[in-house]
């Protein structure tokens, strides 16, 4: 199997198991609302949630049937450093130093 083949069904895979947990699938209800944990998890998919929601009017990006400030909080540290916002590493940038010779002659 060629690595192309191998990283499309990779892609497609990843892709079916981010679409079973979109917000306002129906999953969460008054009884069952979407906590934290669910917040961090509507916020890293939020993309897709969106472009997916072009398509199918109930899928938003954000739960409507959430506890409150506690999905708020976890959605919105999720959208930060999905985006690189708070990135614990980051790629640092060797510095160059181009030194100008003195010719003694």
């Amino acid at each position: 199997m060629s690595i192309q083949k191998l990283i499309c069904i990779l892609l497609l895979i990843t892709l079916i198991i981010f679409v079973g947990c979109i917000p306002g699938d129906g999953k969460h209800d008054d009884g069952n609302p979407a906590g934290f944990f669910w917040g961090i998890w509507h916020g890293w998919i939020a993309p897709i949630s969106l472009i997916w929601g072009i398509f199918d009017p109930y899928i938003r990006v954000y739960e409507p049937k959430n506890t409150g400030w506690w999905y708020d909080l976890g959605f919105y540290i999720a959208i930060i450093s999905g985006f690189g916002g708070i990135s614990f590493s980051r790629r640092k940038r060797k510095k160059v130093i181009v030194q100008e010779g003195s010719n003694s002659e």
